[in-house]
C-alpha cells in the first residue's frame, strides 16, 4: 500500500470533515427552522453535489479557482500561488463536494428537536444563541456524529473531485482512489486489490460503529 497516499488521505478527510461541521452547523440551522423559499433555495444548492457529476464539479472548481477567473486571480494574489494541484484545493473541493453528507444529517437531527422545549426555554427568556447552545446541540448531538462519519468516509473516497482538480502529485495530492486508479492503469492489480479491501474494510466498521450507537441511544431512550 502507498503509506504516502494514505497519510494524505487522512489528513484530507479529518480536515474537511472538521471544516464542515464548523460550517454546516449555521447552514443546517438556517434551512431546518425556516419554511421559506431561500431556506429551499439553500438546500438545493447544498444537495446538487449529490446528483453532479463529479467531474462536473472539479472541472468547474479548477476552473474557478485559475487565473482566467477574478475570484481565482484574487486567491492567486492572496497565497501566492494558484490553489488548484495543491493540497489547500483539494481541502476547498472536498469541502464542497462533502457538503450534503455534512449538513443534510444536521437538517434532519435539528428538526427532530421538540419545538416546545425551544418555545418554552424562549419564552421563558433564553436567547436564541442560548436555546440553540443548551438545547438544540445536545438533544441533535446524534447527527453529528453522523455527518461526521458520513463525511470522513465520503472524502475517503473521493476520485472524481481529486483527480480534476489536484491531479496525481505524490506526496501533495495523490490520494488512496487516485493509487487505485494508478495501480489498475499499471495493471498491478494486487495492489490495487489490498488498497480497496482497506478502504472497504475502513467504511464498513465506520458505517457499523454508527449504527450500533444509533441503536444503543434508541434502546436507552426506550
Amino acid at each position: 500500500m502507498d503509506l504516502a497516499a494514505l497519510g494524505l488521505t487522512l489528513h484530507l478527510a479529518t480536515l474537511t470533515t472538521l471544516c464542515l461541521l464548523v460550517l454546516a452547523t449555521p447552514l443546517a440551522a438556517f434551512i431546518a427552522h425556516r419554511d421559506h423559499i431561500s431556506s429551499r433555495l439553500l438546500q438545493a444548492s447544498v444537495a446538487l453535489p449529490l446528483v453532479l457529476p463529479p467531474t462536473v464539479l472539479g472541472f468547474y472548481l479548477l476552473v474557478a479557482m485559475g487565473p482566467a477567473t477574478a475570484f481565482g486571480r484574487a486567491l492567486i494574489h492572496i497565497l501566492g500561488h494558484p490553489v488548484a494541484f495543491t493540497f489547500s484545493g483539494l481541502v476547498v473541493g472536498s469541502v464542497i463536494f462533502s457538503l450534503p453528507f455534512a449538513v443534510l444529517p444536521l437538517v434532519l437531527g435539528f428538526q427532530s428537536v421538540d419545538p416546545t422545549l425551544t418555545g418554552t426555554a424562549a419564552v421563558l427568556g433564553a436567547s436564541p444563541f442560548t436555546v440553540f447552545r443548551r438545547i438544540t446541540l445536545p438533544l441533535a448531538r446524534t447527527s453529528f456524529l453522523t455527518a461526521a462519519v458520513l463525511t470522513f468516509a465520503h472524502t475517503v473516497g473521493e476520485f472524481g473531485v481529486v483527480l480534476m482538480l489536484g491531479g496525481d502529485i505524490p506526496g501533495i495530492t495523490r490520494t488512496l482512489s487516485i493509487s487505485i486508479f494508478d495501480s489498475v492503469q499499471e495493471l498491478n492489480y494486487s495492489a490495487a486489490n489490498r488498497t480497496s479491501l482497506v478502504l472497504i474494510a475502513g467504511s464498513f466498521l465506520a458505517l457499523l460503529a454508527l449504527y450500533a450507537r444509533r441503536s444503543n441511544q434508541r434502546d436507552a431512550n426506550a
